[in-house]
Order: C-alpha cells, then structure tokens, then sequence
C-alpha cells in the first residue's frame, strides 16, 4: 500500500527527506505559500498545493504521515490554527507525525551539556513560540507525535563557503561561545529511521557530535578554501544586526546520543570538518 506523507511547510529539510522517501514509492504532498515553487517540486516529485489558500481536508484524509516543518508565529502554529480539529478527528489513520522544532527551546546553558530530558527554558521570543507549539501538538489525544529538535541546518546551499570566496565571512569571537549543528541529509536520515521505528511520545535532538565555536567553522572553511582566514572580532565591539547578536545569547552543547541508540542512526556527517569537506567535493 503506497504511503502518503502530507508535508506542511515543505522546504530544505522536507525536500531531503522527500528525496529518500519517493524513491521508495511514497507519495508525497508537499504545502507552499508561494506559486513559483510549485514547478520545482513538481519537477522534484512532491505534489504542491499552495496553503493555507487550498482546503487540505481532501488530502488530510489520504494521509499516512505528516511533518510539519512550518514554524509559529505570533498567532501560534499555522496548522494547529487551521486544522487541529481535523488532525485530532483522524489521529488514529496517521501512522507517524514529526514536528520539526528547535534546540532553541533549552535556552542558554552557557556552553554545558543539555539532552531530550533537560527542562524547557527558552530564552528568546522565538524559542518560547517552539515551546508553546510543542505543547500544543503533544495536547492531541492519540496523535502519534515525534518531535525533533534540530541544531543549525546547514548543506547544500547553505555553507559557509559563498561568504568566505567574497570576503564578507566574519569570524566573530565570544569566549566559551559554542553552537551545534547538523547537516540536513542527515536530519533526512533520522527523520526516515524514524518513520521506519515509530516511537509516539519520543523527542529526539538533531545534531552533530561536536559542538564547535562557530569562528572554528569559518576558519576551516578558509583553510578547504585555501584562502586567507578571516581576522577575528571581538564580540562585545563587532558590530552586527540585532538579530546576528541574539543568536549569541545563548550557547550550548546538545548531545544526541538518542537518535544513535533508539533509532540506530549512524551520522553521515559526525562534525562540521567532514560535511564542509563533503560540500566542496560535490561543488567540484
């Protein structure tokens, strides 16, 4: 029986994991605000539908699985707003939910371990709006609910390299500063162990082994480059936009030993030295 995921908010990471379902015979369904889009996914194999001016009912009730990739905002979550009637009216038909979240939601740690069982003290707007929408989407009765909570997604597209071959990468030094992060086929290969070993109720942190500073990650860029490094700025003098600033606010260590032991995941990319060298080669 062919499965079909509807995927709410289908972008980067959705696209990837499209890319390991499809080949598999699933039929996806992938929701976009934005017309000129819809060729591309067409072209890639997912059927768009341009929400929320399309009634997703018709398609709600061919559905096997949902991810949600689309984020709150200050009204709350955009499906829930529209659709949480009729996703808890089906919650027995879905074999597998995902709600993509953020690391945000632990807040600042300033630079210790935090793991899926650490209390939730987002220190950000943004982080609390994960928070509340979390918790709105684990008050579905029945619903089989896996959250996921993904470090900073880079990939194909979204590497640091563009910035350092026109000069406009800056290293920006914080001391004890440390970000994690996680390439997006690997947040695709968890999100498939996942659907393949449902465990309603779980969370997982998406994440590489090695949380790093991030002036460390522009430096090795330079260095695949062979290119000069950037020189570093001192945090409390740089200057940088407001929002460049807050995601200075807080810093952490994310461990996903979770996803290695309940789903048997096997990063492809364990730091940012072996996905910063995988996207150079596939440029070349």
């Amino acid at each position: 029986m062919t499965k079909t995921l509807i995927s709410f908010g289908h972008g980067y990471s959705a696209a990837e994991l499209a890319k390991t379902l499809i080949p598999q015979g699933w039929r996806i369904i992938g929701t976009t605000r934005r017309e000129e889009k819809c060729d591309a996914l067409r072209a890639a194999g997912v059927k768009p539908v341009l929400w929320p001016d399309t009634d997703m009912t018709p398609y709600l009730d061919q559905a096997s699985h949902i991810l949600i990739s689309a984020g709150p905002d200050a009204d709350g979550d955009p499906t829930l707003r529209l659709y949480r009637d009729q996703i808890a009216e089906r919650a027995e038909q879905f074999e597998w939910v995902g709600y993509l979240s953020t690391t945000g939601v632990y807040g600042d740690h300033r630079g210790g371990w935090v793991d899926e069982d650490t209390a939730l003290t987002p220190s950000t707007r943004r982080g609390q709006l994960r928070v509340e929408a979390e918790a709105e989407w684990q008050s579905i009765p029945g619903l089989p609910l896996h959250i996921f909570r993904l470090a900073g997604i880079y990939g194909p597209g979204r590497g640091p390299f563009a910035k350092v071959r026109n000069g406009t990468a800056r290293r920006i030094v914080k001391p004890g500063q440390v970000f994690s992060r996680i390439h997006v086929e690997d947040i695709a290969q968890v999100l498939a162990a996942s659907i393949a070993r449902p465990n309603p109720g779980a969370a997982y942190n998406l994440c590489d082994d090695d949380p790093a500073p991030p002036e460390d990650v522009i430096a090795h860029a330079a260095e695949l480059l062979h290119l000069p490094v950037p020189p570093a700025e001192e945090f409390a003098t740089a200057e940088m936009t407001p929002m460049a600033r807050s995601f200075y606010g807080e810093s952490k260590k994310v461990r996903n030993d979770r996803i290695k032991t309940e789903l048997g995941v096997r990063l492809k990319y364990p730091s940012y030295r072996e996905g910063l060298t995988a996207l150079l080669q596939a440029e070349d």
